[in-house]
């Protein structure tokens, strides 16, 4: 079996016929009116509580690459005058990080294959040339694909509210990051994230269809739930360790007056 139709059989076609499915089922619940875009919005979702053991992971592999570069900062510093010895204790350190290595080039490669399938789900599946794709338990689809977003939005061409909003949305994701961050961010990348990204990323996608741009602002959506689902756990865990750390004193502090 080829590369393409190997993901095309395990990875593009589950996925396309999930997205017909939430189709089918808006149009059973909206009784006959149903919305393409809202059936991105689910699959979106979907996606993302799939991805989200990995975009957990992602704290952690954070947290070992700020290790890794502190480790090569100190050996630079400690054998600036050595460097053949300063190689060598640069070569170990990496070695004992091919895990996160791993980690990373396996994130690369799943983000990879969901964008390759992306791209065939805006470019050919709603149009509707992948429907002998469609698994033969699936329901009878009504065609054509209705592809205008809550009546406004045509999916298939671009919009500029929505280019607005993913920006919005990538501005306040950037913003939230930098500053629930345990690492102090530095002060190219404030300027860097929170203000040229999203005006970048204005003009870069600028033509894009409002499909794809439906599916990244519902990414940057979830990511902003999740940022501050860890923020307000964060800071609810110490809470809990101040609260048990006062009783703890307050403890104490009866066991001294009870023994006077």
């Amino acid at each position: 079996m080829m590369i393409g139709d190997l993901f095309t059989t395990v990875i593009y076609q589950p996925f396309f016929n999930v997205l017909v499915f939430f189709y089918w089922m808006l149009d059973q619940v909206t009784q006959g009116k149903p919305d393409m875009g809202i059936a991105v919005i689910l699959l979106t979702i979907l996606i993302r509580i799939i991805l989200l053991p990995m975009s957990l992971a992602g704290d952690k592999s954070e947290a070992e690459r700020r290790q890794i570069g502190k480790k090569v900062q100190e050996l630079e510093f400690q054998y600036a005058h050595d460097p053949i010895t300063l190689r060598q204790q640069k070569k170990l350190v990496m070695r004992q990080s091919k895990a996160v290595l791993a980690g990373e080039i396996f994130s690369l490669v799943v983000q990879v294959a969901i964008s390759l399938m992306l791209w065939r789900i805006f470019s050919r599946g709603l149009a509707g040339e992948d429907l002998h794709l469609l698994y033969p338990f699936m329901p009878k689809i009504v065609e054509p694909f209705n592809l205008v977003f809550l009546g406004k939005f045509d999916l298939a061409h671009s919009s500029i509210f929505l280019n607005l909003l993913q920006s919005l949305s990538i501005f306040i994701l950037e913003t939230i990051s930098i500053y629930t961050s345990p690492y102090p961010p530095q002060k190219g990348e404030v300027v860097r994230l929170q203000l040229v990204l999203p005006v970048v990323s204005f003009f870069v996608f600028m033509l894009l269809p409002a499909g794809k741009k439906l599916f990244i602002i519902t990414t940057l959506i979830f990511s902003i739930v999740l940022t501050l689902y860890k923020l307000v756990r964060h800071k609810f865990a110490e809470y809990k360790l101040k609260m048990e750390e006062k009783e703890l004193s307050n403890q104490e502090e009866q066991v001294v007056v009870d023994v006077k």
